[in-house]
């Protein structure tokens, strides 16, 4: 089969490799799209110490089911899924209570790291247990169904928050995860949302989908937060980037009593304002991939509460992901999500085509 292999940092080679075979518990899954998503880009340089060569990465994936273990029941070939980028056990007490995202034996799709090493769907196949399956339905794209992933991790960013509708929110960071933030805190019911980047592009972008206020970042970010809050601060931070000097901004940024959610994770240590998050008694509270969002996440974008479709750049074939991960790489501007597909014939250049 076709793969898309990290051979060594900042070097992706298209790879003929073997079709792996699903365990008794296992789909066979054609990949039909997969999503470029930032972690990939930054483990394409190694910055990140996860992706080790040689792997293939992706994780924002979706495809057809080609063929089925032993004792699976629940899928049959031909069907239309997308899957969890968390390989859970589902028996550990963490699993048993629902997270998965915690799970003991946990494993990432595309990730290779001292633990484990699981290969990814920038590949024509790939092997998932069928738990962590779910089926699409049909008026989907595949590259709309890219997006769940994504999408999940907005929604369990704002589940860990504990909003309860009502909440003045602030997203710092208008990238591909900050905008469905943005888009998730609205579907929770958040009374105003304020999103603050440094890219005007984005935060145009970030207009369109609802946001109240933007603010593009500079020093005087804590301040226009005041003032559009009568100097009490949000009720909720959620951070999107994950640097010192974004993370305490957000701590400036909520009121005494408030929740800064720490959702990005380009930093492996920052410095923590702590006299002032002890002194106004902030909650910091870290959300780390999703844990069942799938469901909500598919009715959210298929009511249209949660929309996909402006945030994909392009929909590209799996032999030119190494030209489109050097443009990512490169921070090319107005570049948001790209999606690979590794079927062999020309990409789904038309995302609203279900096929």
């Amino acid at each position: 089969m076709n793969a898309l292999l990290l051979s060594e940092y900042n070097k992706l080679e298209m790879m003929d490799l073997p079709i792996p075979s699903p365990g008794p518990d296992e789909l066979l899954i054609r990949v039909a799209a997969c999503g470029i998503c930032g972690s990939d880009v930054h483990g394409y340089d190694g910055s990140t110490g996860r992706r080790i060569p040689p792997i293939v990465m992706g994780h924002e994936a979706a495809g057809t089911v080609e063929a089925v273990g032993s004792e699976v029941s629940a899928y049959k070939v031909g069907d239309r899924v997308t899957f969890d980028s968390t390989i859970y056990c589902g028996r550990c007490s963490y699993c048993v209570k629902g997270d998965v995202n915690l799970c003991d034996q946990r494993q990432v799709m595309g990730v290779s790291c001292a633990e484990y090493r699981r290969a990814g769907a920038f590949a024509e196949f790939l092997t998932v247990p069928a738990r962590i399956a779910y089926r699409l339905p049909d008026t989907f794209s595949f590259a709309e169904a890219a997006m769940l992933e994504a999408v999940a991790v907005a929604l369990h960013g704002v589940a860990v928050s504990e909003m309860a509708g009502g909440e003045t929110v602030l997203v710092i960071g208008a990238g591909m995860i900050g905008l469905l933030l943005l888009q998730a805190a609205r579907a929770a019911g958040s009374s105003s949302v304020i999103v603050a980047d440094v890219d005007i592009t984005r935060l145009k972008l970030a207009k369109d989908l609802g946001a109240d206020q933007t603010i593009q970042s500079s020093s005087s970010l804590v301040e226009e937060v005041l003032r559009l809050t009568n100097n009490r601060g949000v009720d909720i931070v959620l951070e999107a980037v994950g640097r010192d000097e974004t993370i305490s901004a957000g701590v400036d940024c909520v009121r005494k009593g408030g929740t800064v959610t720490l959702v990005g994770n380009i930093s492996p240590q920052v410095n923590l304002p702590l006299q002032k998050v002890v002194s106004r008694q902030i909650t910091l509270q870290g959300s780390c991939a999703s844990a069942g969002e799938y469901p909500q996440a598919i009715e959210l974008i298929s009511n249209g509460k949660i929309k996909v479709a402006p945030l994909i750049t392009a929909v590209a074939p799996l032999t030119d992901g190494p030209a489109w991960f050097e443009r990512l790489h490169s921070r090319e501007p107005n570049l948001m999500k790209v999606v690979l597909d590794p079927r062999n014939k020309e990409a789904e250049l038309n995302v609203g085509n279900p096929r």
